[in-house]
Protein backbone atom coordinates (compact mmCIF):
# COMPACT_ATOMS: atom_id res chain seq x y z
CA UNK A 1 0.00 0.00 0.00
CA UNK A 2 1.13 3.51 -0.74
CA UNK A 3 0.15 6.59 1.28
CA UNK A 4 0.47 10.18 0.12
CA UNK A 5 0.18 12.66 2.99
CA UNK A 6 -0.29 16.34 2.13
CA UNK A 7 0.78 18.61 4.96
CA UNK A 8 2.51 21.89 5.71
CA UNK A 9 4.49 20.04 8.38
CA UNK A 10 5.81 16.87 6.69
CA UNK A 11 8.51 16.56 9.36
CA UNK A 12 5.71 15.70 11.80
CA UNK A 13 5.68 12.18 10.34
CA UNK A 14 9.41 11.43 10.63
CA UNK A 15 9.12 9.67 13.98
CA UNK A 16 6.01 7.80 12.90
CA UNK A 17 7.73 6.40 9.81
CA UNK A 18 10.76 5.29 11.79
CA UNK A 19 9.07 3.57 14.71
CA UNK A 20 7.67 0.10 15.44
CA UNK A 21 5.65 -1.94 12.97
CA UNK A 22 5.31 1.03 10.61
CA UNK A 23 9.08 1.21 10.24
CA UNK A 24 9.26 -2.55 9.66
CA UNK A 25 6.47 -2.44 7.09
CA UNK A 26 8.33 0.27 5.17
CA UNK A 27 11.66 -1.56 5.36
CA UNK A 28 10.01 -4.78 4.17
CA UNK A 29 8.49 -3.04 1.18
CA UNK A 30 4.91 -3.65 2.29
CA UNK A 31 4.06 0.02 2.82
CA UNK A 32 5.24 3.34 1.36
CA UNK A 33 4.52 6.70 2.98
CA UNK A 34 5.22 9.73 0.83
CA UNK A 35 4.92 12.90 2.91
CA UNK A 36 4.38 15.89 0.65
CA UNK A 37 5.09 19.47 1.69
CA UNK A 38 2.29 21.66 0.38
CA UNK A 39 4.63 24.65 0.41
CA UNK A 40 6.55 23.01 -2.43
CA UNK A 41 3.48 23.53 -4.59
CA UNK A 42 2.80 27.15 -3.71
CA UNK A 43 2.94 29.60 -6.64
CA UNK A 44 3.92 32.35 -4.22
CA UNK A 45 7.60 33.24 -3.82
CA UNK A 46 7.00 33.28 -0.06
CA UNK A 47 5.57 29.73 -0.25
CA UNK A 48 2.22 30.94 1.09
CA UNK A 49 -0.39 28.19 1.42
CA UNK A 50 -3.15 30.01 3.31
CA UNK A 51 -5.28 33.13 2.92
CA UNK A 52 -8.12 35.07 4.55
CA UNK A 53 -11.72 33.88 4.44
CA UNK A 54 -14.05 35.41 1.86
CA UNK A 55 -16.97 37.15 3.57
CA UNK A 56 -14.98 37.71 6.72
CA UNK A 57 -14.43 35.50 9.71
CA UNK A 58 -11.65 34.38 12.02
CA UNK A 59 -8.54 32.49 11.04
CA UNK A 60 -7.07 31.47 7.70
CA UNK A 61 -7.88 28.78 5.15
CA UNK A 62 -5.57 26.50 3.20
CA UNK A 63 -5.64 27.64 -0.41
CA UNK A 64 -6.87 25.24 -3.12
CA UNK A 65 -3.98 25.72 -5.56
CA UNK A 66 -1.18 23.93 -3.64
CA UNK A 67 -3.45 21.00 -2.84
CA UNK A 68 -4.61 20.62 -6.45
CA UNK A 69 -1.04 21.02 -7.73
CA UNK A 70 0.17 18.25 -5.41
CA UNK A 71 -2.76 15.99 -6.28
CA UNK A 72 -2.38 16.48 -10.03
CA UNK A 73 1.35 15.78 -9.77
CA UNK A 74 0.52 12.47 -8.11
CA UNK A 75 -1.96 11.62 -10.90
CA UNK A 76 0.56 12.48 -13.61
CA UNK A 77 2.93 9.91 -12.11
CA UNK A 78 0.35 7.20 -12.78
CA UNK A 79 -1.20 7.00 -9.32
CA UNK A 80 -4.90 7.09 -8.49
CA UNK A 81 -5.24 7.33 -4.70
CA UNK A 82 -8.42 7.16 -2.64
CA UNK A 83 -8.56 10.65 -1.14
CA UNK A 84 -9.33 11.39 2.51
CA UNK A 85 -9.43 14.71 4.29
CA UNK A 86 -9.43 15.12 8.05
CA UNK A 87 -12.52 17.03 9.19
CA UNK A 88 -14.20 17.12 12.64
CA UNK A 89 -17.61 16.39 11.04
CA UNK A 90 -16.35 13.58 8.84
CA UNK A 91 -17.24 9.90 8.97
CA UNK A 92 -16.18 8.55 12.34
CA UNK A 93 -13.05 6.46 12.00
CA UNK A 94 -13.44 3.00 13.53
CA UNK A 95 -12.17 -0.54 13.03
CA UNK A 96 -14.60 -1.32 10.23
CA UNK A 97 -13.57 1.85 8.39
CA UNK A 98 -9.92 0.86 8.87
CA UNK A 99 -10.65 -2.58 7.37
CA UNK A 100 -12.31 -0.98 4.35
CA UNK A 101 -9.35 1.30 3.78
CA UNK A 102 -6.82 -1.51 4.25
CA UNK A 103 -8.12 -3.00 1.00
CA UNK A 104 -7.19 0.12 -1.00
CA UNK A 105 -3.97 0.17 -3.02
CA UNK A 106 -3.27 3.88 -2.62
CA UNK A 107 -4.56 6.47 -0.16
CA UNK A 108 -4.00 10.20 -0.05
CA UNK A 109 -4.65 12.09 3.20
CA UNK A 110 -5.05 15.86 3.17
CA UNK A 111 -4.17 17.31 6.57
CA UNK A 112 -6.25 20.36 7.31
CA UNK A 113 -4.87 23.37 9.23
CA UNK A 114 -6.07 26.71 10.55
CA UNK A 115 -9.82 27.05 9.89
CA UNK A 116 -9.72 24.21 7.37
CA UNK A 117 -9.42 24.15 3.58
CA UNK A 118 -11.06 25.98 0.72
CA UNK A 119 -14.32 24.14 0.02
CA UNK A 120 -13.36 23.60 -3.63
CA UNK A 121 -10.77 21.07 -2.48
CA UNK A 122 -13.67 18.73 -1.63
CA UNK A 123 -14.15 18.07 -5.35
CA UNK A 124 -11.18 15.70 -5.28
CA UNK A 125 -12.05 14.14 -1.89
CA UNK A 126 -13.65 10.69 -1.65
CA UNK A 127 -14.38 10.81 2.08
CA UNK A 128 -14.12 13.22 4.99
CA UNK A 129 -12.92 11.45 8.13
CA UNK A 130 -12.89 12.25 11.85
CA UNK A 131 -11.12 10.39 14.66
CA UNK A 132 -13.41 11.86 17.33
CA UNK A 133 -15.57 14.72 18.50
CA UNK A 134 -12.78 17.11 19.40
CA UNK A 135 -10.67 19.71 17.65
CA UNK A 136 -6.96 19.38 16.89
CA UNK A 137 -4.60 22.10 15.71
CA UNK A 138 -4.18 20.20 12.46
CA UNK A 139 -4.90 16.94 10.69
CA UNK A 140 -1.43 15.46 11.17
CA UNK A 141 -2.14 13.56 14.43
CA UNK A 142 -5.34 12.20 12.90
CA UNK A 143 -3.44 11.08 9.80
CA UNK A 144 -1.00 9.05 11.91
CA UNK A 145 -3.89 7.39 13.75
CA UNK A 146 -5.59 6.51 10.49
CA UNK A 147 -2.43 5.15 8.88
CA UNK A 148 -1.41 3.14 11.95
CA UNK A 149 -4.81 1.44 12.19
CA UNK A 150 -4.77 0.62 8.47
CA UNK A 151 -1.15 -0.53 8.25
CA UNK A 152 -1.43 -3.13 11.01
CA UNK A 153 -4.28 -4.79 9.07
CA UNK A 154 -2.22 -5.27 5.91
CA UNK A 155 -1.11 -8.92 5.54
CA UNK A 156 2.51 -9.43 6.53
CA UNK A 157 2.79 -6.34 8.74
CA UNK A 158 1.94 -7.92 12.11
CA UNK A 159 4.07 -11.00 12.72
CA UNK A 160 1.42 -13.04 14.56
CA UNK A 161 -1.87 -12.46 12.77
CA UNK A 162 -3.71 -14.26 15.58
CA UNK A 163 -3.09 -11.13 17.65
CA UNK A 164 -5.24 -9.17 15.19
CA UNK A 165 -8.15 -11.53 15.74
CA UNK A 166 -7.86 -10.98 19.50
CA UNK A 167 -7.94 -7.18 19.19
CA UNK A 168 -10.89 -5.20 20.47
CA UNK A 169 -13.52 -4.49 17.78
CA UNK A 170 -12.03 -7.18 15.50
CA UNK A 171 -14.05 -9.99 13.93
CA UNK A 172 -17.22 -9.99 16.08
CA UNK A 173 -16.85 -6.46 17.46
CA UNK A 174 -16.48 -7.31 21.17
CA UNK A 175 -13.89 -5.58 23.33
CA UNK A 176 -10.70 -7.45 24.23
CA UNK A 177 -10.10 -9.74 27.20
CA UNK A 178 -7.54 -9.05 29.96
CA UNK A 179 -4.01 -10.41 29.49
CA UNK A 180 -1.26 -11.22 31.99
CA UNK A 181 2.43 -12.14 31.87
CA UNK A 182 5.04 -13.20 34.42
CA UNK A 183 5.43 -12.95 37.35
CA UNK A 184 2.41 -14.96 38.46
CA UNK A 185 2.05 -12.70 41.50
CA UNK A 186 2.97 -9.01 41.71
CA UNK A 187 2.35 -6.78 44.75
CA UNK A 188 -0.23 -9.28 45.97
CA UNK A 189 -2.06 -9.34 42.63
CA UNK A 190 -2.26 -12.83 41.15
CA UNK A 191 -2.78 -14.06 37.62
CA UNK A 192 -6.18 -15.85 37.49
CA UNK A 193 -5.76 -19.56 38.17
CA UNK A 194 -7.69 -20.45 35.01
CA UNK A 195 -4.96 -18.95 32.83
CA UNK A 196 -2.39 -21.20 34.50
CA UNK A 197 -4.53 -24.33 34.41
CA UNK A 198 -3.51 -25.56 30.97
CA UNK A 199 -7.19 -26.19 30.19
CA UNK A 200 -7.41 -24.35 26.88
CA UNK A 201 -11.13 -24.95 26.40
CA UNK A 202 -11.82 -23.37 29.79
CA UNK A 203 -9.38 -20.53 29.11
CA UNK A 204 -11.13 -19.75 25.82
CA UNK A 205 -14.51 -19.69 27.59
CA UNK A 206 -13.18 -17.45 30.40
CA UNK A 207 -11.75 -15.02 27.86
CA UNK A 208 -15.07 -14.93 26.02
CA UNK A 209 -16.83 -14.26 29.31
CA UNK A 210 -14.46 -11.38 30.03
CA UNK A 211 -15.00 -9.93 26.55
CA UNK A 212 -18.75 -9.94 27.04
CA UNK A 213 -18.41 -8.57 30.57
CA UNK A 214 -16.14 -5.70 29.47
CA UNK A 215 -18.29 -4.86 26.47
CA UNK A 216 -21.41 -4.74 28.65
CA UNK A 217 -19.64 -2.41 31.08
CA UNK A 218 -17.81 -0.13 28.63
CA UNK A 219 -19.79 -0.17 25.36
CA UNK A 220 -23.17 -1.92 25.80
CA UNK A 221 -24.44 -0.42 22.53
CA UNK A 222 -22.25 -2.91 20.65
CA UNK A 223 -24.72 -5.68 21.50
CA UNK A 224 -27.31 -3.92 19.35
CA UNK A 225 -25.53 -4.83 16.13
CA UNK A 226 -23.60 -8.05 16.75
CA UNK A 227 -24.77 -11.67 16.89
CA UNK A 228 -23.91 -13.96 19.79
CA UNK A 229 -24.15 -17.74 19.95
CA UNK A 230 -26.66 -19.39 22.30
CA UNK A 231 -23.92 -20.00 24.87
CA UNK A 232 -22.70 -16.40 24.60
CA UNK A 233 -26.24 -15.12 25.09
CA UNK A 234 -26.47 -17.24 28.24
CA UNK A 235 -23.20 -15.71 29.38
CA UNK A 236 -24.55 -12.21 28.73
CA UNK A 237 -27.72 -12.86 30.72
CA UNK A 238 -25.72 -14.40 33.56
CA UNK A 239 -23.42 -11.37 33.72
CA UNK A 240 -26.44 -9.04 33.73
CA UNK A 241 -27.85 -11.03 36.66
CA UNK A 242 -24.63 -10.77 38.67
CA UNK A 243 -23.66 -14.43 38.31
CA UNK A 244 -19.93 -15.16 38.48
CA UNK A 245 -18.05 -17.20 35.90
CA UNK A 246 -17.61 -20.06 38.37
CA UNK A 247 -21.35 -20.05 39.14
CA UNK A 248 -22.09 -20.06 35.43
CA UNK A 249 -19.91 -23.14 34.93
CA UNK A 250 -21.70 -24.93 37.75
CA UNK A 251 -25.19 -23.90 36.66
CA UNK A 252 -24.78 -25.08 33.08
CA UNK A 253 -22.46 -27.98 33.91
CA UNK A 254 -19.91 -26.69 31.42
Amino acid sequence: MKFFVLSIFPQFFDGFKNTGIVSKAIKNGIVEIDTINLRDFSRDKHKTVDDVVYGGGPGMLLKPEPIYEAYETILKKGHNPYVLITEPWGRKFDQNFAKELSEKKEIMIICGRYEGVDERVKNIVDEEVSIGDFILSGGEPAATVIMDAIIRLIPGVVGDENSLRADSFSNDGLLGYPNYTRPAEFKGMKVPDILRSGNHKLIHMWRRWKQIEKTLEKKPEIFEYIELSDKENRMLEAIKNGISFEEFLEKYKV
